[in-house]
């Protein structure tokens, strides 16, 4: 695989892997905004060849105790997490393959049903080692019992937009819109409408429709007028455009609303160097823009929380 591939899945699964294992719910946070800090934290400190060395066999070994393990007890869950813990570590320094993951995640999300942490990732590291449609299929059992999961969706909008799909990514997206009101009154919050909203705009934005981007943008500001993120993702869509002097009092609005933790990024962003994407980005809390997709909580919040903690 590919160093850039790798790097990519790196970004996805260091959040992912160590908030499942610690046995947290996966509060989504701004990603657009802090991708640069997470893409440095994913790639390998420089260290002497002989460290690394020394901790890839040591890895290696721990891997083999592992599948020892898992010969006589096959879901035994603690072997089965220390395996993924040291094959994603083995990806993270090179010395591993993505597709090596998958054996371990596809028993840790079949042992567990109901966490779609697994599932997720699982889908994530397919599509990274060659296999869209079984990452799909995946991402829709997700939506079929969760239709409101942010990662699942921005995930298989991801995997269309790939296919050079865009119209059943769109469709994907303003169905799940069309049927919140219905699935929240049954079971409230189940579905963010904003974040979903947010990775509509971002498909339109991606695909230079910028009129269409904004139109969800401003219905997505009525919706949850104490939300940032819609109003950050408006002012970043003028800012692509060249329209400094519309996109500059969003800016700042964005960051006199957000959590005091990202105001500074929030102004960086306002700053950065414009480059609007052409696809879903693959980092399920990421927009590839720096638009923030899934919700923005604090400090320990459910995933369907917004900022505005309503």
């Amino acid at each position: 695989m590919a160093d850039k591939q790798r790097r990519g899945f790196l970004i996805i699964v260091m959040v992912l892997s160590v908030l499942a294992f610690a046995g947290f719910s996966l509060a989504p946070l701004v990603g657009g905004i802090i991708n640069s800090t997470q893409q440095t934290a994913s790639q390998p400190t420089p260290t002497p060849t002989q460290t690394i060395n020394a901790k890839v066999s040591d890895l290696q070994a721990q891997a083999r105790g592992y599948e020892l393990v898992l010969q006589r007890e096959p879901e035994n869950q603690t072997a089965l997490r220390g395996l993924l813990e040291t094959r994603l570590e083995l990806v993270r320094l090179q010395q591993g393959e993505v597709k090596d993951v998958i054996p371990p995640l596809e028993k840790l999300s079949k042992l567990n049903p109901t966490n779609t942490e697994y599932s997720i990732l699982l889908a994530q590291a397919q599509a990274f080692s060659g296999d869209p449609e079984g990452a799909a299929q995946i991402y829709r059992g997700i939506l079929q019992n969760k239709p409101g999961d942010i990662r699942a969706l921005q995930g298989l909008s991801k995997l269309l937009m790939e296919q050079k799909r865009p119209e059943a990514a769109i469709g994907l997206l303003q169905d799940t819109l069309k049927a919140a009101p219905q699935v929240n009154q049954v079971d409230a919050g189940s579905i963010d409408v904003v974040s979903v909203q947010l990775i509509l705009g971002q498909i339109y934005a991606g695909q230079g429709r910028y009129d269409e981007a904004i139109a969800v943008y401003d219905e997505a500001m009525k919706g949850d007028p104490q939300d940032f993120r819609p109003v950050l993702a408006k002012g970043i869509i003028f800012k692509e455009q060249g329209k400094t002097k519309e996109a500059e009092p969003l800016f700042k609005k964005a960051q006199d609303m957000a959590p005091a933790n990202y105001k500074d990024q929030i102004k960086q962003q306002a700053t950065a160097t414009p480059v609007l994407p052409n696809n879903v980005s693959p980092n399920p809390k990421t927009s590839a823009s720096g638009v923030p997709v899934a919700p923005t909580t604090s400090p320990s919040p459910t995933p369907t929380e917004s900022p505005s903690g309503n």
